[in-house]
């Protein structure tokens, strides 16, 4: 039988730590969430490898839980405090919803995939996470029934931001995070809205399958 436990130990200090993931209540969630539990039972053994995991077959847009370390440093960038509204776009198995619930105050698990969101459900449930509402709907529009949220976590990079999305952004310092993906070049982003105004930097190197609903759409060639 497989030693997830000492997987999750290892993933901590051999993938979070080792890229700069410090954050102690950070790392204690990622040690107490099983990974294991999100992803189909073929890919149980490798769960905690430094990779993105597939969670769909013979997609034509297949679905990944995004690998420890991109997820990781995005997580630590948000500095997602115990009172705040997450939303979590593109949550596939529930994984990411799962650690989000550890540290926030609630969490909206927003999947395009009915099927993924069925799973993402079953799971939680039995995990005994009463903090996340999984709801169904295209990525890129967000979900404005429960806005505005301190914090929204883009699971996969983008080639855009729709402005919709920045606009669920509470005021007065909400964050989204992502990887954005520009010419090749994949970098962890942060937004933050305040004022009225969004602003961003780029913070860490990081490639992460695109997710659907952000990729730019190519124009016509007369």
């Amino acid at each position: 039988m497989a030693d997830y436990e000492s997987a999750r130990h290892n993933m901590v200090e051999s993938q979070l730590r080792t890229s700069g993931v410090t954050e102690m209540r950070l790392l204690d969630v990622f040690a107490e969430i099983p990974r294991e539990s999100f992803v189909p039972a073929a890919m149980k053994p490798v769960a905690y490898l430094d990779a993105d995991i597939r969670l769909t077959a013979g997609s034509d847009e297949p679905r990944f839980l995004m690998r420890p370390y991109a997820f990781g440093k995005l997580l630590e960038l948000a500095e997602v405090g115990a009172g705040d509204v997450v939303l979590d776009l593109g949550a596939g198995t529930g994984y990411s919803a799962a650690v989000l619930s550890k540290l926030a105050d609630t969490v909206v698990a927003l999947e395009a995939s009915e099927e993924l969101a069925s799973k993402a459900n079953e799971t939680l449930t039995s995990l005994g996470i009463t903090n996340v509402a999984v709801v169904t709907g295209p990525h890129e529009e967000g979900y404005q029934k429960e806005a505005p949220y301190d914090v929204i976590l883009i699971e996969g990079s983008v080639e855009h931001v729709p402005q919709g999305l920045l606009d669920q952004l509470k005021d007065d310092g909400g964050r989204l995070l992502t990887v954005f993906n520009k010419d090749g070049r994949s970098r962890g982003r942060i937004y933050t809205r305040r004022d009225g105004i969004v602003t961003h930097r780029d913070v860490f190197d990081g490639a992460v399958p695109l997710l659907q609903g952000f990729a730019v759409e190519e124009g016509f060639v007369f």
